[in-house]
């Protein structure tokens, strides 16, 4: 898994207060978070075994965050502390929807020379957490000769990071970026899997507002529609659905049920506050 790692802070309140005003806190999380963290700690659950690539700071946040990950069955061998650099901060605040504040310096960020090659090259899987620079992106996916699982829309080098996956993963806003317009509905959205299909993944998995989730691949198309569950907070969602979707795939479930499994993943997750996933029963 190489992606972002970052300490996150989950805060439930009835109501966020205006300016000058206060509200009491009903529930307080402190987890280990980051999209890359929180596949890495769905993959674990699941049974995978996992290595984790990110960057934390040289600070105790730091050690936590490690400590943290280790004692979810992830590997941290490959995580680089950044001398000098804060450990990034993730605060999520839960109410009536929910509000997302980042703190993550530039120092969190994977550089090329943080990638371990050789380990990358031995997994059966790479998962690439697009919100890395894509040149760090792109030479991570260069260097697997697993499946090859994107999640997000490259700022750049889009063509270059598709021609090398296998698989894409990406929410709404993530799909309209890499075909270049608005998507309206699932049929429409269904075309655009099987364009950006075209130009590489041999399995696009697209998130579609108000409709569910679509499923593109050499042959066949699907449909999820959400869920009927209730959902409290939508953060972790599709880290869990992306966990679950590689876990799939990679063990050699077929399309369909690697696809009805991952939505089954994120459906579970937005029934809680914060996006720690809690996959061990799926």
């Amino acid at each position: 898994m190489v992606g972002q790692m970052a300490r996150d802070l989950v805060l439930v309140v009835d109501e966020v207060p205006g300016p000058g005003g206060t509200a009491p806190v009903r529930e307080r999380r402190e987890v280990l978070g980051g999209k890359g963290a929180n596949i890495a700690v769905g993959l674990a659950q699941l049974g995978a075994a996992v290595e984790l690539v990110g960057v934390v700071g040289d600070d105790d946040t730091g050690e936590r965050l490690i400590a943290r990950a280790a004692a979810d069955g992830i590997g941290t061998g490959a995580v680089v502390s950044r001398k000098g650099c804060e450990t990034g901060l993730i605060v999520n605040v839960v109410a009536d929807g929910w509000r997302y504040l980042e703190d993550l310096p530039d120092g969190v960020l994977l550089r090329e020379d943080d990638l371990p090659i050789d380990l990358i090259a031995r997994a059966a899987a790479v998962v690439v957490q697009l919100q890395q620079p894509p040149e760090v992106a792109l030479k991570a996916a260069r260097a697997a000769t697993g499946c090859v699982v994107l999640d997000g829309a490259p700022e750049r080098l889009g063509d270059e990071l598709l021609a090398c996956a296998d698989v894409v993963r990406a929410d709404h806003q993530e799909a309209e970026l890499l075909v270049g317009r608005k998507l309206t509905g699932a049929d429409d959205a269904l075309r655009a899997a099987h364009q950006v299909r075209e130009r590489g993944p041999r399995f696009v998995a697209f998130a579609v507002d108000d409709v569910g989730n679509v499923f593109a691949w050499d042959g066949g198309e699907l449909v999820v529609p959400l869920g009927d569950v209730e959902v409290v907070d939508t953060t972790g969602g599709g880290d869990a659905f992306v966990a679950a979707l590689t876990f799939g795939l990679t063990r050699g479930d077929g399309p369909e049920d690697a696809a009805r499994r991952a939505v089954e993943a994120a459906g579970a997750t937005v029934t809680r506050p914060g996006g720690r996933p809690d996959l061990t029963g799926c």
